[in-house]
Protein backbone atom coordinates (compact mmCIF):
# COMPACT_ATOMS: atom_id res chain seq x y z
CA UNK A 1 0.00 0.00 0.00
CA UNK A 2 2.89 2.56 0.74
CA UNK A 3 4.45 2.00 -2.57
CA UNK A 4 1.12 2.65 -4.30
CA UNK A 5 0.49 5.55 -2.64
CA UNK A 6 4.17 6.49 -3.60
CA UNK A 7 3.14 6.11 -6.61
CA UNK A 8 0.46 7.75 -6.56
CA UNK A 9 1.86 10.73 -5.25
CA UNK A 10 4.35 11.09 -8.02
CA UNK A 11 1.75 11.11 -10.78
CA UNK A 12 -0.20 13.55 -9.20
CA UNK A 13 3.46 15.90 -8.99
CA UNK A 14 4.05 15.05 -12.80
CA UNK A 15 0.32 16.57 -13.70
CA UNK A 16 0.54 19.45 -11.39
CA UNK A 17 3.82 20.57 -13.10
CA UNK A 18 2.46 19.71 -16.47
CA UNK A 19 -0.27 21.63 -16.13
CA UNK A 20 1.78 24.49 -14.53
CA UNK A 21 4.12 24.05 -17.99
CA UNK A 22 1.53 24.45 -20.85
CA UNK A 23 -0.98 26.88 -18.55
CA UNK A 24 -3.03 24.72 -16.27
CA UNK A 25 -5.31 23.34 -18.96
CA UNK A 26 -3.40 21.91 -21.57
CA UNK A 27 -2.17 17.88 -20.70
CA UNK A 28 -0.88 15.91 -23.56
CA UNK A 29 -2.61 13.07 -25.16
CA UNK A 30 0.67 10.74 -25.43
CA UNK A 31 1.22 10.91 -21.39
CA UNK A 32 -1.93 8.86 -20.52
CA UNK A 33 -0.28 6.07 -20.53
CA UNK A 34 2.58 6.64 -18.68
CA UNK A 35 0.48 7.88 -15.96
CA UNK A 36 -1.27 4.76 -15.60
CA UNK A 37 0.91 1.70 -15.39
CA UNK A 38 -0.59 -1.74 -16.79
CA UNK A 39 -2.69 -3.77 -14.37
CA UNK A 40 -3.73 -0.68 -12.16
CA UNK A 41 -7.08 -0.16 -11.08
CA UNK A 42 -7.44 4.07 -11.78
CA UNK A 43 -10.14 5.58 -9.13
CA UNK A 44 -10.62 9.21 -9.60
CA UNK A 45 -12.97 10.84 -6.82
CA UNK A 46 -15.15 14.48 -7.63
CA UNK A 47 -16.71 16.27 -5.25
CA UNK A 48 -16.75 18.94 -2.20
CA UNK A 49 -14.78 18.97 1.20
CA UNK A 50 -17.01 15.45 2.18
CA UNK A 51 -14.34 14.07 -0.90
CA UNK A 52 -10.98 16.30 -0.16
CA UNK A 53 -11.13 15.03 3.62
CA UNK A 54 -12.09 18.53 4.90
CA UNK A 55 -11.32 19.08 8.66
CA UNK A 56 -10.89 15.60 9.29
CA UNK A 57 -6.92 15.35 9.30
CA UNK A 58 -6.53 11.76 7.71
CA UNK A 59 -6.53 10.13 4.42
CA UNK A 60 -10.31 10.70 3.67
CA UNK A 61 -12.43 7.94 2.05
CA UNK A 62 -11.59 8.28 -1.61
CA UNK A 63 -7.94 6.98 -0.11
CA UNK A 64 -9.41 4.51 1.96
CA UNK A 65 -11.41 3.30 -0.49
CA UNK A 66 -8.32 2.56 -2.86
CA UNK A 67 -6.99 0.17 0.11
CA UNK A 68 -10.17 -1.44 0.38
CA UNK A 69 -10.20 -1.96 -3.45
CA UNK A 70 -6.71 -3.20 -3.86
CA UNK A 71 -7.16 -5.25 -0.54
CA UNK A 72 -10.09 -7.34 -2.48
CA UNK A 73 -8.87 -7.23 -6.44
CA UNK A 74 -5.23 -7.95 -5.79
CA UNK A 75 -4.47 -5.12 -8.55
CA UNK A 76 -2.85 -2.10 -7.42
CA UNK A 77 -5.29 0.81 -7.13
CA UNK A 78 -4.28 4.62 -8.30
CA UNK A 79 -6.40 6.82 -6.57
CA UNK A 80 -6.38 10.36 -7.90
CA UNK A 81 -8.59 12.89 -5.30
CA UNK A 82 -9.96 16.18 -6.75
CA UNK A 83 -12.50 16.66 -4.23
CA UNK A 84 -12.67 20.76 -3.73
CA UNK A 85 -13.90 22.27 -0.37
CA UNK A 86 -16.67 24.81 -1.08
CA UNK A 87 -17.61 23.21 -4.49
CA UNK A 88 -21.16 22.99 -5.83
CA UNK A 89 -22.66 21.34 -8.77
CA UNK A 90 -21.97 24.11 -11.36
CA UNK A 91 -18.10 24.06 -10.60
CA UNK A 92 -18.07 20.48 -10.91
CA UNK A 93 -19.83 20.72 -13.92
CA UNK A 94 -17.53 23.66 -14.81
CA UNK A 95 -14.28 21.87 -14.43
CA UNK A 96 -15.54 18.69 -16.15
CA UNK A 97 -16.55 20.38 -19.28
CA UNK A 98 -12.56 22.32 -19.69
CA UNK A 99 -11.47 20.79 -22.87
CA UNK A 100 -7.97 18.77 -21.64
CA UNK A 101 -7.87 19.93 -18.20
CA UNK A 102 -6.63 17.65 -15.44
CA UNK A 103 -9.94 16.71 -14.69
CA UNK A 104 -11.15 15.79 -17.87
CA UNK A 105 -7.61 13.65 -18.26
CA UNK A 106 -7.62 11.79 -14.82
CA UNK A 107 -11.79 11.27 -15.54
CA UNK A 108 -11.53 9.66 -19.01
CA UNK A 109 -8.70 7.30 -17.55
CA UNK A 110 -10.85 6.06 -14.32
CA UNK A 111 -12.27 2.32 -13.93
CA UNK A 112 -13.84 3.73 -10.78
CA UNK A 113 -15.37 7.56 -10.28
CA UNK A 114 -16.36 8.35 -6.98
CA UNK A 115 -18.94 11.20 -6.84
CA UNK A 116 -20.06 13.60 -3.85
CA UNK A 117 -21.60 17.03 -4.96
CA UNK A 118 -24.77 18.98 -4.23
CA UNK A 119 -24.59 19.87 -0.64
CA UNK A 120 -23.16 23.24 -1.44
CA UNK A 121 -25.76 24.12 -4.12
CA UNK A 122 -28.13 25.40 -0.84
CA UNK A 123 -25.64 27.35 0.95
CA UNK A 124 -27.19 30.13 0.23
CA UNK A 125 -30.25 29.05 2.18
CA UNK A 126 -28.59 27.63 5.14
CA UNK A 127 -29.87 30.29 7.72
CA UNK A 128 -33.44 30.29 6.35
CA UNK A 129 -33.61 26.59 6.94
CA UNK A 130 -31.58 25.86 9.69
CA UNK A 131 -33.71 28.56 11.17
CA UNK A 132 -36.67 26.47 10.47
CA UNK A 133 -38.26 29.19 8.06
CA UNK A 134 -38.44 26.57 5.31
CA UNK A 135 -37.19 23.50 4.04
CA UNK A 136 -37.80 22.06 0.03
CA UNK A 137 -40.07 25.17 -1.12
CA UNK A 138 -37.18 28.06 -0.50
CA UNK A 139 -34.79 25.87 -2.18
CA UNK A 140 -37.08 24.34 -5.13
CA UNK A 141 -34.47 26.20 -7.74
CA UNK A 142 -31.70 24.66 -6.38
CA UNK A 143 -32.93 21.13 -6.52
CA UNK A 144 -33.73 21.22 -10.13
CA UNK A 145 -30.46 23.05 -11.17
CA UNK A 146 -28.82 19.88 -9.11
CA UNK A 147 -31.25 17.77 -11.26
CA UNK A 148 -29.77 18.97 -14.24
CA UNK A 149 -26.43 19.50 -13.27
CA UNK A 150 -26.29 15.68 -12.06
CA UNK A 151 -27.38 14.48 -15.07
CA UNK A 152 -25.07 16.42 -17.13
CA UNK A 153 -21.70 15.74 -14.44
CA UNK A 154 -23.14 12.03 -15.23
CA UNK A 155 -23.44 12.35 -18.63
CA UNK A 156 -20.38 14.11 -18.92
CA UNK A 157 -18.71 11.27 -17.85
CA UNK A 158 -19.64 8.61 -19.96
CA UNK A 159 -18.68 10.89 -22.55
CA UNK A 160 -14.93 11.21 -21.37
CA UNK A 161 -15.14 7.33 -20.95
CA UNK A 162 -16.33 6.86 -24.60
CA UNK A 163 -18.24 3.66 -23.88
CA UNK A 164 -15.33 2.34 -21.70
CA UNK A 165 -16.45 -0.13 -18.77
CA UNK A 166 -16.69 2.53 -15.98
CA UNK A 167 -18.37 1.86 -12.07
CA UNK A 168 -19.80 5.03 -11.16
CA UNK A 169 -20.61 5.31 -7.67
CA UNK A 170 -22.71 8.51 -6.20
CA UNK A 171 -23.26 9.18 -2.64
CA UNK A 172 -25.98 11.29 -1.23
CA UNK A 173 -25.61 13.28 2.40
CA UNK A 174 -26.24 12.50 6.07
CA UNK A 175 -26.94 16.34 6.18
CA UNK A 176 -26.54 19.14 3.80
CA UNK A 177 -25.73 21.06 6.99
CA UNK A 178 -24.43 20.61 10.31
CA UNK A 179 -25.35 17.63 11.86
CA UNK A 180 -24.90 15.83 15.61
CA UNK A 181 -24.30 17.79 18.82
CA UNK A 182 -23.38 21.03 16.64
CA UNK A 183 -26.94 20.99 14.50
CA UNK A 184 -28.32 20.46 18.34
CA UNK A 185 -26.71 23.21 19.86
CA UNK A 186 -27.08 25.34 17.12
CA UNK A 187 -30.32 25.10 15.70
CA UNK A 188 -33.69 24.70 16.45
CA UNK A 189 -35.53 21.70 16.26
CA UNK A 190 -38.01 23.27 13.19
CA UNK A 191 -34.18 23.97 11.88
CA UNK A 192 -33.06 20.60 12.14
CA UNK A 193 -36.19 18.81 10.62
CA UNK A 194 -35.98 21.44 8.33
CA UNK A 195 -32.19 20.15 7.32
CA UNK A 196 -33.57 16.53 7.64
CA UNK A 197 -36.07 17.36 5.27
CA UNK A 198 -34.15 19.43 2.83
CA UNK A 199 -31.18 16.75 2.65
CA UNK A 200 -33.63 13.41 1.87
CA UNK A 201 -34.88 15.30 -0.85
CA UNK A 202 -31.87 15.80 -2.23
CA UNK A 203 -30.47 12.58 -1.86
CA UNK A 204 -33.46 11.53 -3.34
CA UNK A 205 -33.37 13.55 -6.59
CA UNK A 206 -29.45 12.06 -6.41
CA UNK A 207 -30.53 8.58 -6.68
CA UNK A 208 -32.78 8.77 -9.07
CA UNK A 209 -30.63 10.80 -11.71
CA UNK A 210 -27.96 7.60 -10.57
CA UNK A 211 -29.78 5.07 -11.36
CA UNK A 212 -31.80 6.44 -14.36
CA UNK A 213 -28.02 7.29 -16.03
CA UNK A 214 -26.15 4.18 -15.62
CA UNK A 215 -24.87 5.01 -12.11
CA UNK A 216 -24.95 3.45 -8.46
CA UNK A 217 -26.38 5.48 -5.66
CA UNK A 218 -24.99 4.81 -2.44
CA UNK A 219 -26.78 6.00 0.55
CA UNK A 220 -24.97 7.13 3.52
CA UNK A 221 -27.79 9.02 5.05
CA UNK A 222 -29.26 5.81 6.89
CA UNK A 223 -25.49 4.21 8.10
CA UNK A 224 -24.73 7.92 9.57
CA UNK A 225 -28.02 8.71 10.93
CA UNK A 226 -28.76 5.37 12.60
CA UNK A 227 -25.20 4.95 13.27
CA UNK A 228 -25.18 2.32 16.95
CA UNK A 229 -22.94 5.12 18.49
CA UNK A 230 -24.45 8.20 17.09
CA UNK A 231 -23.71 10.21 14.48
CA UNK A 232 -21.75 12.68 16.63
CA UNK A 233 -18.76 9.80 16.81
CA UNK A 234 -18.88 10.26 12.70
CA UNK A 235 -18.20 14.09 12.72
CA UNK A 236 -15.09 16.22 12.31
CA UNK A 237 -15.56 19.19 15.56
CA UNK A 238 -17.04 21.30 13.02
CA UNK A 239 -20.51 18.95 12.41
CA UNK A 240 -20.02 19.39 9.24
CA UNK A 241 -17.09 16.96 7.88
CA UNK A 242 -16.53 13.14 8.50
CA UNK A 243 -13.72 12.43 11.12
CA UNK A 244 -11.57 9.31 10.37
CA UNK A 245 -14.42 6.90 11.42
CA UNK A 246 -16.91 8.57 9.27
CA UNK A 247 -14.35 8.46 6.16
CA UNK A 248 -13.75 5.14 6.86
CA UNK A 249 -17.51 4.09 7.31
CA UNK A 250 -18.21 5.79 3.57
CA UNK A 251 -15.23 4.04 1.91
CA UNK A 252 -16.77 0.43 3.25
CA UNK A 253 -19.98 1.43 1.99
CA UNK A 254 -18.26 2.48 -1.34
CA UNK A 255 -16.42 -0.87 -1.27
CA UNK A 256 -20.03 -2.86 -0.76
CA UNK A 257 -21.52 -1.19 -3.85
CA UNK A 258 -18.35 -2.26 -6.03
CA UNK A 259 -19.03 -4.77 -8.51
CA UNK A 260 -17.06 -8.42 -7.33
CA UNK A 261 -15.44 -8.57 -10.87
CA UNK A 262 -14.06 -4.94 -10.82
CA UNK A 263 -10.49 -5.67 -11.24
CA UNK A 264 -10.62 -9.10 -13.56
CA UNK A 265 -10.23 -8.16 -17.32
CA UNK A 266 -6.89 -5.19 -15.56
CA UNK A 267 -5.33 -7.84 -14.30
CA UNK A 268 -5.85 -10.46 -16.98
CA UNK A 269 -4.56 -7.44 -19.46
CA UNK A 270 -1.98 -6.18 -17.59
Amino acid sequence: MTHTLRRLTTSLLLVALLAGLTGGDAVSEVLRPALQPAGQLRVVALGDSVTSGHNCNCAGFPQMYGGLLADRTGAPVAVNNLGVAGLDSNGLLTSLDRRNSTMQVVTAAADVVLLTIGANDFSDHQDDVTGGQCSTECTTDELDELTTNMRRIIGQIHTLRGGSPTTILVTGYWNVFQDGDVARRRYPPPGRLASDQLTREANKLIADVGHSDQATYVDIYNPFEDHPAGITTLLAPDGDHPNAAGHRLIAQLLLAATPNGLGVTSRQGG
